[in-house]
Order: structure tokens, then C-alpha cells, then sequence
């Protein structure tokens, strides 16, 4: 066989088409590595509209189908540091307790020879200190932020005093508030000890006043009701004057085709249309009137008029966000229009195509995106997909539950003391449903919960069980094992005669407020996130996919 001559032409040739081949394949690697270089952007989690929806709401379809599992919101989760208002309380803790018993210095003497054991002086600062130090020993979950002066209780030893904390676990600056009834003696050296506490609100004295409260619609005098809690302002704010309204810039979208779906498609689309707001630097125009969906009501039919606020914390979201109320700035911009020659203009957006990052050079006073699409192009979050996805963040931080229902699961939590479990039992949709869901309904079956919990909960613990199971005696079985508390044990808590029913009542303009199944769910979250351990359905109690079959 004839020896390859690289001087032969035939030769030069083949290397020739080979470097070029070589060379081509090298610009053509270039050019791509070039072209990824550029185009490509890093995904950032609080941009990307499917982890976010995964984070806070668990719900990754464009048609939002109903989940009745528990829903986070804002104060659920890690963030950075919510800015406390003005007079913020620091925690009480031991050096604080410490530094006020040296302020007392020699003005207050021990009593000589502790003549008296029966009798305490309720108003003596070291009752308070030992209660203080009590408590710190007692309750670990919740941070003590301020007390009021003892007071005395139904018997010589008993004293009453209220204050006001946070729990530990709760990501914001909200106070609330306990009294309770503690029976006192002495130790050896005559100081003040406390010997048993009592429950949740047992200190009925020490509790603010009550005063006389209407509570019907018809002007007819009420019984004695509490005060509303005074940390709620969620008052509508209003336009100062004419010139005010004027200056401002306004984002108002109408009503869309979110209206009466589910609660978290409206938080969904809520947030998209307040985070455009904040991106274009223009006050929101909020709607307070939200249809609930029949998921969550008696009747099983949509229900419209329920206010934003039974269920969200109005006050905190207007002090982080330019917001106004609709009714208000419809009233303003009526007018305006009556008593000046040049109306307000006004630049109508018919569809969610037009990007937030095309408006956002536009000065002109109110912008009114309209959704008059049919479903699904009438959706408010459509206007955060796609392209917009990298503009708008979503101010999750903005929507914390309502206090008033964090009243009522901090009542929840405080009697038991703050010191429980709970397993969250998912059943309804999912125990029916075999298709999807093959084994949810024998895995929280009374004898599967028993056997399950036993490895994972301690005997006769407080066990708390948040649920969507309608048989309250569904559970029984548990009662052998642990001390189990359901929301219905606490019916009280919004009942006719507490403080949530007269506090909505009112809000309502008279009319009583139902405690709905969206409600229900909001405390059950709640009160599940304040466990020391916390069973869930999907991951612990069984295989089945929370979606669904293969979606694990």
C-alpha cells in the first residue's frame, strides 16, 4: 500500500478541508457559547412566578383550582426585618427584670418575719417581678413586651394582671394581649413566689373596661360589649382636599374575571395589581368588597360583599403601600369632575398585553386597565406574565392575616398555654378521589392517625388538629393518647358574646358577620405554625403526592 505523502496534492487537500471543517465547527461553538452568554438570566426565586406560587400558596396552575390547605401570607414566612412603628416595646427579659429590682434599691423592704402568710399586697413592684420571672420560665414561645400593675383577685392570694406580647414565631410587630389570675405565697426569705397560674384570660380583673356598645343595625341599645382591641386602625383613609386628590397618580383596575374564584387566585392577582402599582410609583385603587367562593361558605354559593378585612390586615397594608379605597376615590373623582371645567385624564388599558414597562413613562393621572376579555384573558395576574414576570415582584410582605383573627389564634395558642403539637389531617376532595389521591383516605383513617402519631408525638401532649374533616367525633380514637383540641372546641372565640363577633359587627355596619370556612382556614394555619412539632398529611402521614398521582 502506498505511504500518505502530505506533499502530495491529493494530501494537502484532505488536511486543507479538515482545518476547515475544524475551524468552522470552532466559530460555530463561539457563536453559540456567545449568544447563551447574553440571553441567559439566572432565575431569581422572587421573580419566578412558580416558585412564589409554591411558596405562599402551593398552586401552580393557570386556573388556580381550589385548595383548601393551609395558606401562607407574608408574617409566615423568613424576610427581612419588618420596620416597627413608632413606641415599638423591647422584650422583657431576665436583665431587664434584674435592673428593676435594683431600681427599687431600699424602698421596698421584705415584710418582717412574713407575719401575715394569707394576705399579698397585689400592688407591692416585687408581685410583679416574681410574676414576671414566672412567666419567662413558663411560657418560652411568646416574648413578654409590656405589664400592667397588678390588681387583686377573687381571693387574698390572688392577684390579676394583664400584658401584652408577641409570639416568637409570628415575623411581625403585632401586640397581643392576656390577663391572668395568679395565686402567690412566699418563700423563705419572704419573698414573693408564684405558686399556680391561671388559664388564658382568667384574670377577669385585671382586663380592660367594657363599655356600652350598640350591635344591631336598628339604633337599639346592645349589651355590655368589649372595647374593640385600639391596635386595629383599619379605617378607610381619605383625601385631604380636592388639590391632594389632583396631584396624585392612581392605578385602578376594574373588576375582572377573578372575581368569586378562589381566595388564593385573588391573592394571586390582588398582589400582581399592587405590585404594578408600586412599579409604575402609583397609588393602587383597592376594591374592600370581595366575593367569597363557595368553597368556603354555609350556603355553598358564591358569596359577594365580604370585606378585605375580615380576613387581612388592613393597617399594615396601607403603611406599606400607597393604596386607596375605591368607593372613596370614585366620590373624589366625581367630584372633580363636577366642579372643574378640565375633567382629569384618563388613560384606558382594554387589554393585559399593554406591559407595565410601557406605561411606565406615563404621567397621565389615572391609568384604568379594564378586563373585559373573556376568562381566562380577564384575569388580573395575566398582566404579571411573561416578560412583565422579571419587572413586577409581587409585595408579599404587604398582606398579613387579620388581626382579629390572629386574636382568636393567639387565644387558641394561649390556652394551650403555648405548648402543644398538631397534625395537619387533610381529607375531604382527597379522600375521595382514589384516582388521584390512591391512599390519603385509609392513611388518615381514626386507626392509621393513632398508629402514625404515636411515632412522632408524645403521649398525652396537646395535640391541636387542623383539618377540613366535618365529623368532629372523627378523631375520637386520639382522645386515648393525647389531649385533643379542634377549632370547634373554641366556638366561644366568635360566638355571639366574644369580641371578634361585636368588633365585625360593627365593621359590618350592624349586620353579624358568619365565621366562614376561609376563616376557619386562616386560624387552623395559624395555630399549626405555632406547634413545637407539626405532622403533615402529605410527607408524613402518607406517600400520595399532594397534587396528585406522579406529581411529587
Amino acid at each position: 500500500m502506498k505511504d500518505f505523502n502530505p506533499t502530495d496534492p491529493i494530501g494537502q487537500n484532505i488536511i486543507k478541508q479538515i482545518s476547515n471543517v475544524c475551524f468552522s465547527v470552532f466559530v460555530f461553538s463561539v457563536l453559540v457559547f456567545t449568544v447563551i452568554a447574553i440571553t441567559y438570566q439566572p432565575p431569581d426565586p422572587w421573580e419566578s412566578s412558580r416558585a412564589l406560587t409554591k411558596i405562599f400558596t402551593d398552586v401552580e396552575n393557570a386556573t388556580f383550582k381550589t385548595d383548601n390547605s393551609v395558606l401562607k401570607t407574608g408574617e409566615d414566612v423568613a424576610s427581612p426585618p419588618v420596620a416597627t412603628p413608632e413606641g415599638s416595646l423591647s422584650p422583657i427579659t431576665e436583665s431587664s427584670i434584674e435592673k428593676s429590682e435594683l431600681e427599687l434599691g431600699t424602698n421596698v423592704t421584705l415584710k418582717s418575719g412574713c407575719e401575715d402568710l394569707t394576705v399579698v399586697n397585689c400592688s407591692d413592684p416585687r408581685v410583679l417581678i416574681a410574676i414576671q420571672r414566672f412567666n419567662l420560665r413558663q411560657f418560652k414561645a411568646i416574648a413578654f413586651l409590656d405589664y400592667q400593675t397588678p390588681v387583686n383577685g377573687s381571693k387574698e392570694d390572688e392577684c390579676d394582671v394583664a400584658w401584652r406580647f408577641r409570639n416568637k414565631k409570628e415575623k411581625s410587630w403585632r401586640k397581643y394581649r392576656d390577663f391572668r389570675r395568679f395565686k402567690l405565697g412566699y418563700k423563705d426569705d419572704c419573698s414573693y413566689k408564684v405558686i399556680r397560674p391561671g388559664r388564658w384570660h382568667s384574670g377577669l380583673n385585671a382586663r380592660r373596661p367594657w363599655i356600652q356598645s350598640r350591635v344591631n343595625g336598628r339604633g337599639q341599645s346592645g349589651r355590655l360589649a368589649p372595647m374593640v382591641d385600639k391596635e386595629i386602625n383599619d379605617t378607610i383613609p381619605v383625601f385631604g382636599s380636592d388639590s391632594a386628590f389632583r396631584k396624585g397618580r392612581y392605578l385602578y383596575y376594574s373588576r375582572g374575571g377573578d372575581y368569586c374564584k378562589g381566595m388564593n387566585h385573588f391573592i394571586w392577582s390582588f398582589l400582581c395589581g399592587l405590585g404594578e402599582a408600586q412599579f409604575l410609583n402609583r397609588t393602587f385603587v383597592m376594591d374592600l368588597s370581595i366575593c367569597l367562593s363557595s368553597t368556603y361558605t354555609q350556603s355553598n354559593k358564591d358569596e359577594e360583599g365580604k370585606d378585605f378585612r375580615f380576613y387581612f390586615d388592613f393597617e399594615h397594608l396601607k403603611e406599606v403601600s400607597s393604596i386607596v379605597e375605591e368607593g372613596e376615590f370614585m366620590k373624589d373623582w366625581r367630584r372633580w369632575d363636577r366642579s372643574h371645567k378640565t375633567k382629569i385624564p384618563v388613560r384606558k388599558v382594554a387589554s393585559y398585553k399593554v406591559t407595565p414597562m410601557q406605561l411606565r413613562k406615563d404621567k397621565t393621572p389615572i391609568i384604568w386597565r379594564q378586563f373585559d376579555a373573556p376568562e381566562p384573558e380577564n384575569y388580573w395576574y395575566r398582566v404579571c406574565e411573561g416578560p412583565s414576570a422579571k419587572y413586577i415582584e409581587r409585595p408579599w410582605q404587604a398582606l398579613w392575616k387579620s388581626k382579629r383573627l390572629m386574636n382568636i389564634v393567639s387565644a387558641v395558642s394561649g390556652s394551650m398555654d403555648w405548648d402543644f403539637d398538631a397534625v395537619h389531617v387533610v381529607r375531604g376532595e382527597k379522600a375521595k378521589n382514589k384516582e388521584l389521591w390512591p391512599h390519603v383516605d385509609a392513611d388518615t383513617s381514626p386507626d392509621a392517625l393513632v398508629t402514625k402519631l404515636q411515632g412522632a408525638v408524645a403521649p398525652w401532649r396537646n395535640l391541636y388538629i387542623a383539618t377540613n374533616e366535618p365529623f368532629y367525633n372523627y378523631f375520637d380514637k386520639l382522645r386515648s393518647h393525647y389531649k385533643v383540641h379542634l377549632l370547634d372546641d373554641y366556638q366561644h372565640l366568635w360566638g355571639n358574646t366574644s369580641e371578634w363577633y361585636n368588633e365585625t359587627t360593627l365593621l359590618n355596619g350592624g349586620r353579624p358577620v358568619e365565621f366562614d370556612g376561609y376563616m376557619r382556614v386562616e386560624v387552623d394555619t395559624e395555630v399549626l405554625y405555632r406547634a413545637k412539632t407539626r405532622v403533615e398529611t402529605f410527607y408524613n402521614l402518607t406517600g400520595d403526592c399532594k397534587d396528585g398521582i406522579n406529581t411529587c
